[in-house]
């Protein structure tokens, strides 16, 4: 069976950016849905409250509860009551005398049966919701006073079905406003993968890093080269102009040292047993980079040091760009200024690649942003800066390994995995 192809970068970028729209309008349609219900319940506190003081403060329910005669208060109220429920669009008024005992009701054959809720005391006032005689709703139970006595309560409700037909529009707007979030937000994701697709074409996002890692491999070796290209060319220069002064003598030392410190670090390559020529090139032409930018050299590559899962490009990535971060930040720093490059084998047999400068170390706050992708401490007009370190630790990350930064001195770690683990 064929190996199944992976998906594009601009298919992750399509597929991520949709799944957020998505996400995004779910969440703000639950939130106006949320909104849309509380609104709903604090608009039938607020009307329930309203009418039953209204009907409390009526001079006419007063003076037909304080005569204390319950038939001929129900004769008055009843049919005084159902035209406020139909006017004031509420589900139900219930007056009661002091005990609670019902003088009007929607029901008409309920009057006269105790009221079922909850009865505040003295001339308190209550919203509560409360399962009665017409099933779950919203009610305020306000007292009903004459001559500064409690001559009965009026309570007024809606039922939390009317309050849900009330939310039906608030729904309709909602839905609409999630569906139209969702429409732009994926034009919006269709337009991120048509411009990526234009970068990266059909490439899968492992491609597109590995492509980046290659060019930044390029990067980081060609500068080392071209450092150790221009050094040997002024030293070369210098031994001429020595010899035609007639000072010999000076001229072979030049060369000599020239020529000892850097099989010093051949020497080192070379005997390590799993040692790739790659960074071995790297290191050989970081070395005459750094004399070129004035910062001591400082490289110690054990030779039982064992050959991690990176191949070539990414291994040159990963210690070239930390190595390029040390000699800026060494560079700019105060003197001495130096770099300390190690490559030795930790208790668990695998590869430590630690780098280490003399500047002056990464500020706390932004420790953790460091190796994000596009940040960057360096000037904006730097090429390439906040790409290196964030490409370092997808290149780390990705190879199952850890990369830590520790303080005095500034000192990045690297650990892999060997090749046969």
């Amino acid at each position: 069976m064929a190996q199944s192809r992976a998906a594009s970068a601009a298919s992750r970028v399509f597929v991520a950016v949709a799944v957020a729209v998505v996400v995004l309008a779910l969440a703000i349609a639950g939130i106006l849905l949320w909104e849309g219900q509380r609104a709903a319940r604090a608009e039938a506190e607020r009307v329930t409250r309203a009418v039953a003081e209204t009907i409390a403060d009526s001079a006419g329910v007063a003076d037909a509860l304080a005569d204390g005669d319950r038939a001929t208060a129900t004769r008055l109220l009843q049919p005084e009551i159902e035209a406020v429920v139909a006017d004031a669009d509420v589900d139900f008024v219930t007056i009661m005398d002091p005990a609670g005992i019902r003088v009007t009701h929607p029901d008409p054959a309920r009057i006269g049966e105790p009221y079922i809720g909850t009865i505040p005391a003295g001339t308190g006032t209550l919203t509560e919701e409360f399962t009665g005689t017409l099933g779950r709703s919203v009610r305020t139970i306000v007292p009903v006073i004459s001559d500064g006595v409690v001559v009965g309560r009026v309570s007024v409700g809606v039922t939390i079905g009317s309050i849900s037909d009330a939310l039906g529009p608030r729904i309709i707007v909602a839905v609409a406003i999630a569906v139209v979030l969702a429409a732009a937000g994926l034009a919006g994701a269709l337009l991120a993968r048509r411009a990526t697709r234009r970068v990266t074409g059909d490439l899968p996002a492992g491609a597109v890093r590995d492509a980046v890692s290659s060019y930044e491999s390029m990067r980081t070796l060609g500068e080392a080269l071209r450092s150790q290209t221009h050094e040997h060319g002024n030293r070369l220069h210098t031994a001429i102009a020595l010899l035609e002064l007639g000072r010999t003598g000076e001229a072979i030392d030049l060369l000599s040292e020239d020529a000892r410190q850097s099989q010093i670090l051949v020497d080192q390559v070379t005997a390590r047993r799993d040692g790739d020529p790659t960074v071995g090139a790297l290191l050989l032409g970081k070395a005459s980079q750094a004399s070129e930018r004035g910062v001591e050299w400082r490289a110690r590559i054990d030779a039982d040091a064992p050959r991690s899962v990176l191949s070539p490009v990414d291994a040159v990535s990963v210690v070239g760009n930390l190595i390029d971060n040390a000699l800026d930040a060494a560079a700019a720093g105060p003197a001495p200024r130096w770099v300390d490059v190690r490559m030795t084998r930790t208790d668990e047999d695998e590869l430590a690649v630690q780098v280490a400068d003399s500047g002056e170390g990464v500020a706390p706050e932004i420790a953790d942003r460091i190796f994000e992708h596009g940040f960057s401490t360096k000037p904006s007009d730097s090429g390439g800066r906040g790409v290196g370190l964030a490409l370092v630790r997808s290149i780390v990350d990705e190879a199952e390994g850890t990369l830590s930064l520790h303080a005095d001195p500034t000192t990045f770690r690297v650990i892999l995995p060997r090749r046969d683990a």
